[in-house]
């Protein structure tokens, strides 16, 4: 194993120590009695089955096969989960098959940030992570399952699902995709139409035409975003089959996985004694392994976030420190758009995950000891799945890359690092993802243009207010101000500004997500200016220089002066619009990015008690 990888590992258990044992009580605790079943009345019993046909109830009643619960975030409005509207009925034929039972336990909500994007709805994506979690219990704690499947894709629903499940991490549970949609027009091309756009050179119904011939179809976008870096770590955790991500809607293959995942769930529960139980699976191997798996391929930095909300949900803290370390150990070996010009279908055909985590096990940067749901260990993902006669298989990963323009190897990577860094300074602390960045780019003096509402950069473009050097910091776009939006309305206006010789870049207390592109952004800054963070305190003109080379973003204002000056206060308000209003106690109650940006968790603490000698330094300070 790598060094530095080892390091990191054993520092997350360390630190997690009493947290993670006290998790693992409690799912030990909820295992007494199975399966579940058994401490339900008949009362109870027949309300969770009265649905059922007469089959279904007969063997439910029983309580010697395995019913396992569906968790769908189905809607026909996002093309991710579309495909998922035929699935329960699929899956229960193949589980059927098995001698077992499947039911819908619940549904969770799904909203699609490309709808939502610089509009107020966009401040209730981030809660909706939480919710899809709380959601997800709520689902499960019926007692009726001896397994789970969660029907999830995107953004904050892959992560939400995972938190809520587990809670029942006594169980299995598998996640099931759907697969992305075909390749539309190229990735660069839709970047120039949008940088046209905002340029005011096109027309809105051009700029429309290009964009639906981007999102066309059924299935995940095709860019790198968060939605297809949740598959992948879902794929570096064990929690999903092997190399089946990437498979599209509505082919063969895609119909075999999903079948086989069916049936799979329904091996591994307790009634069988083969138990893979979901808590007992994830471990900080499993977060280690799927923070590499996002570096090398340059992943989105919402999962700066996400992973320290999931992997507090299994009594594991890490932080961006542990990131930071990390990637400047593993090297970049993906390039997936906005790192390159080549989509998910590209990286797939390439060698895909199968190809990606073996030359990363191979090389020592991934656990390949880790515990799977299928298979034994992460050694046995190292496949990719085809069809033999018709039939489902795994055949051995390529071991040589079938797009070198895609797909890396570790002795001649895109890059030596993964391209995440943590930023420190007199401004606070953040990251910035500069995989896509170019060298030249990845440091910027320059003075401030501070604004408090994103929705003023257009203005002040179209006004030439912007024809120069400038680090644009938006503030007051953080968790407790506005639900941490993501601002991705910006890029191509700070884009324009860059091709155009100046040197600009963004610091935020905001999101930007995966498509984090060639501007370098310094984000997630905390403590963030709503609670009187450093950026609360900054004026235009001031001098700030970002520089990703050396990890610091700074204000070049003494820190007496700093301190004399007035606190800023949000200029618009997030209390209205789009049901705003019912998330209030969620923007009062939700913690710190680096803490995972979460209600659930605001700060270190464990499962009911406090668990601060366990934090970080930078833990304790937040809570402080």
């Amino acid at each position: 194993m790598n060094e530095i990888v080892n390091a990191v590992t054993k520092r997350i258990a360390d630190r997690s120590g009493s947290l993670r044992q006290e998790y693992l009580r409690l799912i030990a605790s909820a295992a007494a009695g199975q399966p579940p079943r058994n401490k339900l009345s008949c009362g109870n019993m027949a309300h969770g089955f009265a649905a059922c046909d007469a089959s279904d109830k007969d063997t439910i009643r029983l309580v010697n096969s395995p019913n396992i619960g569906i968790v769908t975030a189905y809607n026909d409005m996002l093309s991710a989960h579309q495909p998922y509207a035929e699935y329960p009925e699929v899956l229960k034929t193949h589980i059927r098959s098995m001698g077992g039972t499947a039911q819908v336990a619940g549904a969770v909500p799904a909203m699609c940030d490309g709808v939502t994007q610089g509009l107020e709805g966009m401040e209730l994506s981030l809660f909706s992570r939480d919710h899809i979690a709380q959601s997800t219990v709520i689902a499960l704690s019926h007692q009726m399952f001896d397994g789970v499947i969660c029907l999830g894709i995107c953004d904050k629903i892959v992560p939400g699902l995972l938190m809520g499940a587990l809670r029942f991490g006594h169980m299995p549970m598998l996640f099931v995709p759907a697969g992305p949609m075909q390749s539309g027009i190229t990735n660069g091309e839709k970047a120039r139409i949008r940088q046209l756009y905002a340029e005011g050179k096109i027309s809105r119904d051009e700029l429309l035409d290009a964009e639906s011939a981007s999102y066309h179809s059924a299935g995940t976008c095709t860019f790198y975003g968060t939605a297809n870096s949740n598959q992948i770590l879902m794929e570096a955790m064990g929690l999903q089959l092997p190399g089946g991500s990437f498979v599209n809607p509505g082919t063969d293959l895609r119909d075999a996985l999903t079948a086989e995942a069916a049936r799979h769930i329904t091996r591994i529960t307790a009634l069988n004694g083969k138990l893979k139980a979901l808590g007992e699976v994830v471990d900080e191997r499993s977060f280690v392994n799927a923070m590499v798996a996002l570096l090398a391929s340059g992943g989105s930095t919402n999962h700066t976030i996400h992973l320290i909300a999931m992997a507090r949900s299994a009594g594991i803290i890490i932080d961006w420190t542990d990131f930071d370390e990390l990637s400047r150990a593993v090297p970049l070996l993906a390039r997936v758009y906005p790192n390159g010009q080549a989509d998910i279908n590209h990286f797939h055909a390439a060698g895909g995950t199968g190809y990606l985590f073996g030359h990363l096990m191979e090389h020592g940067f991934m656990h390949a000891d880790a515990k799977t749901m299928w298979g034994d260990t992460l050694a046995d993902y190292a496949v990719e799945p085809c069809l033999d006669d018709e039939r489902l298989a795994w055949q051995p990963r390529q071991v040589t890359s079938l797009d070198p323009a895609v797909l890396a190897t570790v002795q001649t990577p895109f890059d030596q690092e993964g391209g995440l860094r943590l930023l420190t300074g007199n401004l606070g602390r953040g990251v910035i993802k500069v995989s896509a960045v170019a060298p030249e780019h990845r440091k910027v003096r320059a003075q401030a243009v501070v604004i408090d509402d994103q929705h003023e950069l257009q203005g002040k473009f179209d006004q030439g207010e912007l024809n120069r050097d400038c680090v644009v910091v938006v503030r007051f776009q953080g968790p407790k101000a506005n639900g941490m939006p993501e601002l991705h309305k910006l890029t191509p206006i700070l884009g324009v500004l860059q091709d155009r010789g100046h040197r600009v870049a963004l610091v935020t207390d905001g999101r930007m997500s995966g498509a984090s592109g060639k501007v370098p952004a310094a984000i997630h800054v905390s403590p963030e200016a709503c609670v009187g963070g450093p950026l609360a305190r900054v004026s235009d003109g001031d001098w700030i220089e970002l520089d990703a080379v050396a990890g610091t973003v700074c204000v070049e204002v003494s820190d007496s002066e700093m301190d004399q000056r007035e606190t800023a206060v949000a200029s618009v308000s997030a209390d209205l619009g789009v049901g705003r209003e019912f998330f209030g106690v969620f923007r009062q109650a939700v913690g710190s990015a680096e803490d995972g940006a979460s209600v659930l968790y605001p700060s270190a603490h464990s499962l009911g008690q406090t668990a601060m000698s366990q934090a970080t330094p930078a833990s304790k300070e937040a809570v402080a």
